[in-house]
């Protein structure tokens, strides 16, 4: 339970049989978000019911069915699309993954970070029989990538910069390369460089490097096709619309709270696109399933640690004392 003010607590509860149309999920693995961290920071205390539990990159499998549930049985390996639309108006136009009145699990909701959760069946993605419970606790965060590339518009032989080498900047890398794009990375900490050039990407540190040069030379000076916006500070949108080529397409991954200064000469001049990319559709989650299930992509190289949920206050401690990690999961079952 997150109680505020940095804290949580480990309590036990009763298990609770599944409403209509709900499902009780053993949870087997919860990733920490960036998002998860904003809640210990108490940045997200208007929105979370303190005390509530948090969580929503997760994996597990079925545990029981309630009235009305079909389609799934006890045993079957599953994860949650932790979005609840059920506010969808006409309004919203059918985009139900950002309507007005959608509700977060796990933010607005309670989450994953329990042994046992229940939870909209509308919610679940089946998963084949073959995929690894641990890897599957990135389907969420990967899902979020594969939104990002396929409003893109990416195609093979383009060449996309990715402005941000944390864990969905690399996610991002991963699924744009995997399309046939040559991708270029700009992080600043060296510790995610070193990781990012292990895994085959060429990389650049900007305050070491000039980006905008080594884009204009990688490219013969064509610049990038698409250029996917990450990091969420102010040099990055400096430099998204410089090493955009013309015509380029710019995705706004990273979320800015407040107004920020942009080039728009820049979009008039070489008739650049923005693109606003926010969470993911189901066609994501089943895109994001197959990667990794087919596990053909170095997914676990993006998991920095495997913790037992009881220690969930220190390793969110030990996450701010070193930000520049990737992936840790919650073993819900340790």
């Amino acid at each position: 339970m997150y109680e505020g003010d940095k804290r949580f607590s480990i309590i036990e509860k009763e298990m609770e049989d599944p409403q209509k149309g709900e499902v009780r999920i053993r949870v087997a693995f919860c990733g920490v978000c960036g998002t998860d961290v904003h809640i210990y920071h108490g940045m997200m205390d208007q929105r979370v019911r303190i005390p509530q539990i948090i969580g929503h990159e997760m994996s597990g499998t079925v545990d029981a069915v309630g009235e009305g549930v079909t389609g799934f049985e006890v045993g079957e390996k599953v994860v949650v699309r932790p979005l609840d639309n059920r506010g969808e108006k006409p309004s919203d136009k059918g985009f139900s993954h950002i309507c007005k009145d959608l509700k977060f699990i796990g933010i607005d909701s309670p989450g994953a970070m329990q042994e046992y959760w229940n939870v909209p069946s509308f919610t679940l993605h089946k998963l084949p029989v073959q995929t690894n419970l641990k890897l599957a606790a990135l389907i969420e965060p990967l899902s979020v990538a594969c939104h990002d590339v396929r409003m893109s518009g990416l195609r093979k032989g383009e060449t996309a910069v990715v402005l941000g080498g944390g864990p969905i900047g690399l996610l991002v890398a991963l699924v744009a390369r995997s399309k046939g794009a040559n991708v270029i990375i700009s992080e600043v900490n060296e510790t995610r460089v070193t990781l990012a050039e292990r895994l085959g990407f060429t990389v650049v540190n900007p305050q070491k490097t000039d980006l905008i040069n080594l884009v204009s030379h990688q490219t013969e000076d064509s610049m990038a096709d698409v250029v996917f916006e990450v990091a969420g500070v102010q040099p990055a949108l400096d430099v998204m619309t410089k090493v955009a080529g013309i015509r380029g397409r710019i995705v706004m991954v990273a979320i800015h709270g407040q107004p920020k200064n942009v080039s728009l000469f820049d979009f008039f001049w070489k008739e650049l696109k923005l693109i606003g990319a926010r969470v993911y559709e189901v066609e994501d989650y089943e895109e994001s399933i197959e990667l990794i299930t087919k596990n053909e992509l170095p997914f676990d190289k993006l998991i920095t640690a495997v913790r037992p949920l009881s220690t969930i206050q220190t390793v969110f401690e030990d996450i701010d004392k070193n930000p520049h990690g990737m992936k840790v999961l919650m073993d819900c079952h340790a």
